[in-house]
């Protein structure tokens, strides 16, 4: 991805801090990739301190880290630090997804079908970031029902930690021919929350999240696997 020359102004750094989170949450700027100031800057076609202060917001972010000789770096994250992620994604999302489905509206449900068929069309043409995109899209729907949007921050912050974990999953099934694979999650939540049921949409969270951390698992030698948080 080549970076866009940005409209200088009073918000040029929020623009350059854009810019960037972009090319790395839709899996452009790839996990290990230096971020080298100097040439984003010419890329954007701005002075380096913008540019700085972007960098220094993605590391707050747990998007970037400073490695010794490299620099700036996009975050490549271990299997251990996805575990931690999706712990508190699970803590997270199952709530909010039981009190969102509780509160949907009638504009909520119609434009749920809308991303529904933005789901599969996506799908159907492989595009990987746009399924991604448009599958955090139905969450986020559900998710701003409970009227909390510190929740919802909260939780699409951790959507970007995991982003190219999810990117190589999506490949993967797609690689397998087997993208009704990908729609099995999807179809069982929109069913809960078009019908009300908001126990069935948070147990479909949870089992799609047990399973990515299962995959997750898989993944960890042996003797490194934690203790899975057992059911009350």
């Amino acid at each position: 991805m080549v970076l866009s020359k940005l409209e200088t102004g009073a918000r040029v750094g929020d623009q350059a801090f854009e810019a960037v989170h972009a090319a790395i949450v839709s899996g452009e700027y790839a996990a290990g990739r230096r971020l080298q100031i100097r040439d984003l800057a010419a890329e954007l076609g701005i002075s380096v301190m913008p540019v700085r202060e972007a960098i220094k917001r993605l590391e707050e972010a747990g998007l970037v880290e400073t490695k010794p000789y490299r620099g700036a770096v996009v975050k490549d994250f271990t299997p251990e630090e996805l575990l931690h992620v999706y712990e508190v994604r699970r803590l997270l999302e199952v709530g909010a997804a039981e009190r969102g489905a509780f509160r949907v509206t009638a504009d909520d449900v119609e434009r749920l079908a809308q991303l529904d068929r933005a789901v599969r069309e996506a799908l159907e043409r492989r595009s990987v970031i746009d399924y991604l995109d448009r599958d955090e899209e139905i969450l986020s729907v559900v998710y701003a029902a409970t009227g909390n949007p510190v929740l919802v921050d909260s939780i699409r912050s951790l959507w970007g930690r995991c982003r190219h974990f999810k990117i190589v999953g999506v490949r993967e099934e797609l690689d397998r021919g087997e993208p009704s694979s990908l729609l099995a999650y999807h179809e069982r939540f929109l069913e809960a929350v078009t019908s009300g049921d908001a126990r069935a949409a948070a147990g479909v969270v949870t089992d799609s999240l047990d399973a990515a951390t299962d995959r997750i698992r898989r993944a960890l030698p042996e003797a490194a696997v934690p203790e899975a948080p057992r059911a009350r």
